[in-house]
């Protein structure tokens, strides 16, 4: 972190909490460095997460305001300091089975009602804190704790499950496209009603290891594979499409 972003970080941090080759660092320097180009005001704003190694991007990291909330729990918590104080700047940060999976009634409802908020999900297709159970991101066939014989449940395209619900702004990039990350990141701040960043993020030690990506190169060079465009994707069929990621970004205006 170049040394006049420091003071978005808590004193005397040195290193993150995550596993060598997580993308959740790269996804923490494109939330501070959105952060710092819009000149926001840390003291104004509020970082709240739930359960999970994504969940841990701003509460030990950042220095603002965090709330470290219930397994499932960060947008419901969210809503409710948006409520008490709507000139707080609210920012949800978590991963794919704190928001999708047992907190998915709270971010599809989110959606509904238009609240103002900002939901970055770092998708890492795992429970990578808990154990490595399959979450509702977990492409079929992939091996986890709980599908040692490969998951047979299709995964929740979490795009277009918000735009449904009627989220205000979606976009999803890889970790390895922080300038575009950074950008929608923005955006998704700036909009009213619910803004939405899904961050592909990749997880060496839970879902790399079970899937037989040996090094982190190898499960990079996975990723940017499976990462393709909406019109790459228009001449796939839907099970072919739901094994990759559609990047972009999507608005409602």
């Amino acid at each position: 972190m170049p040394r006049d972003m420091q003071e978005y970080l808590r004193e005397g941090l040195g290193v993150t909490t995550f596993c060598s080759g997580c993308g959740h660092g790269i996804l923490m320097g494109a939330i501070l460095r959105a952060v710092d180009a819009m000149g926001l005001d840390k003291d104004r704003m509020l970082f709240v997460s739930g359960i999970g190694c994504a969940a841990w991007i701003p509460s030990p990291h950042f220095d603002a305001d965090t709330l470290h909330t219930l397994h499932g729990r960060a947008v419901a918590y969210a809503v409710g300091a948006k409520v008490a104080n709507p000139d707080l700047e609210v920012v949800v940060v978590s991963g794919d089975g704190d928001l999708s999976s047992i907190g998915g009634n709270h971010l599809i409802h989110a959606a509904r009602r238009g609240h103002d908020l900002a939901v970055i999900c770092a998708n890492n297709e795992i429970y990578g804190m808990t154990g490595g159970q399959c979450a509702s991101t977990t492409p079929v066939g992939a091996v986890t704790s709980t599908s040692v014989q490969g998951n047979v449940y299709p995964p929740f395209d979490l795009v277009s499950l918000v735009r449904s619900a009627g989220a205000s702004y979606a976009a999803r990039w890889p970790v390895t496209s922080p300038g575009r990350l950074i950008e929608s990141i923005r955006r998704a701040i700036e909009c009213k009603g619910m803004g939405f960043v899904e961050a592909v993020s990749p997880c060496p030690t839970q879902f790399g290891r079970r899937n037989r990506h040996r090094t982190v190169p190898a499960l990079y060079e996975r990723m940017e594979s499976l990462c393709i465009t909406e019109k790459e994707a228009a001449s796939l069929s839907r099970e072919e499409r739901a094994r990759r990621f559609v990047v972009g970004e999507w608005s409602r205006d």
